[in-house]
Order: C-alpha cells, then sequence, then structure tokens
C-alpha cells in the first residue's frame, strides 16, 4: 500500500471515529429543550416536572425556552431547523406534530421527516369549560345555546389545528352547530380568554381550567376523554353527555431534531422514562392532570402516524385551514 493510500485511509477512520468519540462523551455542556407555547402551558409544566432531575442524571444543566407562536408551529420550527447535535430538543403536542401536516400546505417543516420521535411523554383529556355568565352546566345546555344562535358566541382554543380546537369542531359537527374560534398562544390565555368575557367557552387542558373551576370562575362541564378522568372522576364523558363517537386526547411527545444520533436520543429516552416512572413525579403529574406514558421512540413514532389517520379524515371534513 503506498504512503497516499495510507493517509487516505487514516484520514477516514479519523473521520469515522470523531463523532462516536464526541457521542460518547455527550453531553458536553447545557442542553436546551424548547416548549412551542408559552409558560405554564401543559407541555411548560411537563418538560419542568423532570428537567432538574434530568440534568443531575446526565451532568449537564437543562434550559427550557419557551417560543410560542402559529399554535406551537414556531417552535416546531425551530427545533426542526435545529443542529441535530444532541443539545436541542422539543416538547410539543399535537397539533405542530400532526394536525398541522393536514391542513396546512405550507407547512416549513415535515415533522415526520425534520424531527426524530424520543418519547410519547404524558396525554391527558381536554376539559369543557363554559363562561358563568353563558348559565349552562352540561354539553346539552352548552350546544343548546350554540345552535340557538348561532355566531353569537366565540371559543377559544391554543391553536389552530391543537386538540383543544378540534375538541369544539368536533361537537359543531356533530351538533350542527357554530361559533366562532380564537386561537391563543397557550391554555392559560385560553382559559383567561373566558374570565375576561372574549370568549364564552374552551375545551383546554385541564391543569389550565380546572383551577378556575374549582375556584367557581368557570364551569366545567365535560372530559374528552373515552372513560371518566380518574382526576376529575366528577365530570361526565362527552359519551356521556350524548356524542357517543367523541374522544380525544391531549399528548405531549418528545422530539429531536432529525439525524440526531440514535445513542443519544435513546440515553434521553432512558433517562426521561426513569424520572416519569418515580412516585413523586406520577404525583406531580397527577396534580397537573396529566397521565405518564413514558414510550420507546419506535411507539411515539407509530403513534404520530395513528393520530395523523385517526383526525385527518375529520380535519378535512371540518375544512380547517391554516388561512
Amino acid at each position: 500500500m503506498n504512503i497516499r493510500r495510507q493517509l487516505l485511509l487514516a484520514a477516514a477512520l479519523c473521520a469515522a471515529t470523531v463523532p462516536a468519540l464526541a457521542q460518547s462523551n455527550w453531553p458536553t455542556r447545557p442542553i436546551r429543550f424548547v416548549v412551542p407555547y408559552g409558560p405554564g402551558s401543559s407541555p411548560d409544566v411537563l418538560v419542568r416536572l423532570f428537567s432538574d432531575k434530568l440534568g443531575k442524571a446526565l451532568g449537564q444543566p437543562v434550559v427550557v425556552e419557551n417560543k410560542p407562536g402559529a399554535g406551537g408551529n414556531t417552535g416546531t420550527d425551530f427545533v426542526a431547523k435545529a443542529a441535530p447535535d444532541g443539545y436541542t430538543f422539543l416538547v410539543s403536542t399535537n397539533g405542530p406534530l400532526v394536525y398541522s401536516t393536514v391542513f396546512n400546505p405550507k407547512l416549513p417543516y415535515d415533522p415526520f421527516k425534520d424531527l426524530a420521535p424520543v418519547m410519547l411523554a404524558a396525554v391527558q383529556p381536554n376539559v369543557c369549560a363554559v363562561s358563568n355568565d353563558l348559565k349552562v352546566d352540561s354539553v346539552k345546555g352548552w350546544v343548546e345555546a350554540m345552535k340557538k344562535d348561532p355566531g353569537k358566541y366565540n371559543y377559544s382554543s391554543t391553536g389552530v389545528g391543537s386538540m383543544s380546537h378540534l375538541s369544539v369542531e368536533i361537537v359543531k359537527l356533530k351538533s350542527n352547530s357554530y361559533a366562532v374560534h380564537l386561537p391563543y398562544a397557550s391554555s392559560p390565555l385560553a382559559v383567561m380568554a373566558i374570565l375576561q368575557g372574549d370568549v364564552q367557552f374552551a375545551c383546554v387542558p385541564p391543569v389550565a381550567v380546572m383551577p378556575q373551576a374549582k375556584a367557581g370562575k368557570v364551569k366545567a362541564i365535560a372530559v374528552t376523554s373515552a372513560k371518566r378522568s380518574k382526576l376529575a372522576p366528577e365530570l361526565p364523558t362527552m359519551a356521556e353527555s350524548g356524542f357517543p363517537d367523541i374522544q380525544a386526547l391531549a399528548w405531549m411527545g418528545l422530539m429531536a431534531p432529525a439525524k440526531t444520533p440514535p445513542e443519544i436520543i435513546s440515553r434521553m429516552n432512558k433517562e426521561i422514562a426513569a424520572i416519569l416512572n418515580e412516585p413523586d413525579t406520577q404525583q406531580k403529574l397527577a396534580t397537573a392532570y396529566m397521565e405518564s406514558v413514558a414510550s420507546t421512540p419506535e411507539e411515539m413514532g407509530k403513534w404520530m402516524v395513528e393520530e395523523r389517520n385517526r383526525w385527518a379524515p375529520v380535519i378535512k371534513h371540518v375544512g380547517l385551514s391554516a388561512n
């Protein structure tokens, strides 16, 4: 073998070895988790439950950054375009990770190609709540109000195409009723809109609305899960309220930029799953009205496909559009 070929071989071996060494030393600096919603939103609450323990497990600080906008698409797009070096991760939800791909042909990222699944972390039903001024205490009364005065009432959501949005749209579809949609950047803002009288109802994550309901500031009337929630057993399901085919779960998924080394994704999955399965974390999740799932990366990828297949027909039937 001549000298030139020996040098080329040595260079190739070095090139293959450097990434492996870099991955084996990971992490060597702080890790960033991007939340594409505002502070106090469900993904924000979730990541802050495990961030400190995760930082200790990895030996590096875990920094949470809120990048709200466009119903969660802004922050999700940011991570999709980030370097796949294991230092930027995402905590996002149904809308930006699945539903937006159905109704927004100009979406600047493809979550099925530009992001790598890390974990389906947690799920929760939405809670449908109405303003006290509406003077109804059931889904039946809510629907009757919409049907009696089409267009008179507004409802808030956590963004166009979010499960919060779709939860109301499917009720409108099934009941042949109408109300005006006003999207907000986070679930706390969506609930605040009810309190301020800008909207009359919403179906939003329970962590944002149940404290207000328990304080008597809004009326919680139903959950959107198939079964009554163990965390709010007093609330009937939509099936019990006369809509047997309506059930919808809000969920939070952890993602990384595509081409993030599989070894890093596997390590991240393992460390976060261990934290989510700890009894004290489970209790904190319950306080936030969440149930942990802690799936594998493969299960998260499969779940995204199933969700797209489940909701695409509904989205198209309702005629949702990014415009």
